[in-house]
């Protein structure tokens, strides 16, 4: 403790480059944080995606080419499938263009749920259930237009309806959230037969069937089987489960940790170099100072450990900022990926990796100044 005071007056014998050393490395930590604990998150909602929901949708296009409903029955009849559940997809938007929504249709059996990703609470489960023209919306866009339980919501879309409208009007009966890897924010769900009876074209089609299974370590092989049962028609199937999907998602941004390692990388290189670089200048223009404390008792030994240690705390008081900032504008960052959150391992890793900056760049300066002679270096100056 009775060093303290030394190492603040060291601290702060410069303030402007102490200032200038604290703000490179919080930026460089919030950069750090931000990335790293994207790349992190994203590995964590990856294996958090569910192994035992399979999509099964056409080979040939995902969005736009249906199945024919027929094949239900069919996907029931697989060993190990423990639920199917139709799912159609069509764009919408409320009163605007630019106010996009996602209509799923879904039907309400029992246990429905089970073959999807939805949370929600298990009244509006049954209120869904009890009406055709009953509607679930995110709590999200709810909370955007203002929506309540009992309102009326039309929505214009391109699905042309057997009155000749491109207005569909549901009533909204509750709200859900959605653990999907990367689910979009507007989304509601209506009544799969009230949609298909109400429409023009491409009637008793869904865009894919969600197939829950009873036993996710025969997920491939149920994969596998139900491909089988569509092979060489014309609506040959694909079939992977939410926690591939999530995976291929990933593979499209590129090898992840190549780019992480890389700029975080470049960045705190840059960054040792610059860090070594001021603290030897410290080191230089303090060489009276360090060879009077020489001179009045203080060991090679004490007065290496009291540069270093001036040189861990600005570091990881730094590293803190920057990670305490990476931490607070992580879940900006996060409405990419559903469920992302900031790992505590990161921040971990973070200051432990402040502390070997700190102690890497001023090893030399600390070495150095330990090695002072004293009559030389008050001699010099």
């Amino acid at each position: 403790m009775k060093y303290l005071p030394l190492i603040w007056s060291g601290i702060w014998r410069k303030p402007g480059r102490t200032i200038l050393i604290f703000l490179q490395v919080s930026v460089a930590f919030v950069l750090f944080g931000v990335l790293q604990g994207m790349k992190t998150g994203i590995e964590h909602a990856v294996q958090a995606a569910r192994p035992d929901l399979l999509i099964v949708h056409s080979r040939q296009d995902f969005i736009f080419s249906g199945l024919p409903l027929g094949l239900l029955e069919h996907l029931r009849s697989v060993p190990g499938v423990k639920l199917v559940e139709p799912v159609e997809l069509f764009g919408s938007y409320y009163q605007k263009p630019e106010n996009g929504m996602l209509i799923i249709a879904v039907r309400p059996d029992r246990n429905w749920t089970d073959a999807f990703t939805f949370n929600i609470a298990p009244e509006q489960v049954a209120a869904f259930a009890k009406s055709r023209t009953a509607a679930l919306v995110t709590e999200y866009a709810a909370q955007k237009y203002g929506w309540k339980i009992g309102d009326h919501i039309p929505l214009v879309s391109q699905v042309v309806s057997k009155e000749g409208s491109t207005t569909w009007a549901f009533d909204l009966v509750g709200t859900f959230t959605d653990s999907d890897f990367t689910p979009g924010r507007y989304k509601i769900l209506v009544n799969y037969d009230y949609y298909d009876q109400a429409r023009v074209s491409n009637t008793a089609t869904v865009n894919h069937f969600n197939v829950a299974v009873a036993d996710a370590n025969q997920a491939v092989s149920v994969a596998d089987a139900i491909d089988r049962l569509s092979l060489n028609s014309s609506h040959e199937t694909k079939t992977e489960s939410i926690r591939e999907l999530a995976q291929q998602q990933v593979q499209q941004i590129g090898d992840l940790d190549f780019l992480v390692h890389a700029v975080v990388g470049a960045v705190l290189a840059a960054l040792l170099f610059g860090t070594a670089t001021m603290m030897m200048q410290s080191v230089r223009e303090r060489t009276p100072e360090l060879a009077v404390l020489k001179t009045i008792g203080f060991t090679d030994h004490a007065v290496f450990l009291l540069v270093l240690v001036e040189a861990v705390v600005v570091c990881i008081a730094a590293a803190a900022c920057g990670l305490a900032l990476s931490t607070a504008v992580f879940p900006f960052a996060a409405r990419i990926v559903f469920g992302l959150a900031m790992p505590p391992v990161t921040v971990v890793v973070g200051l432990a990796l402040a502390v070997a900056l700190a102690v890497v760049s001023a090893a030399l300066p600390a070495l150095r100044a330990a090695r002072l002679r004293v009559v030389s270096a008050l001699a010099d100056h």
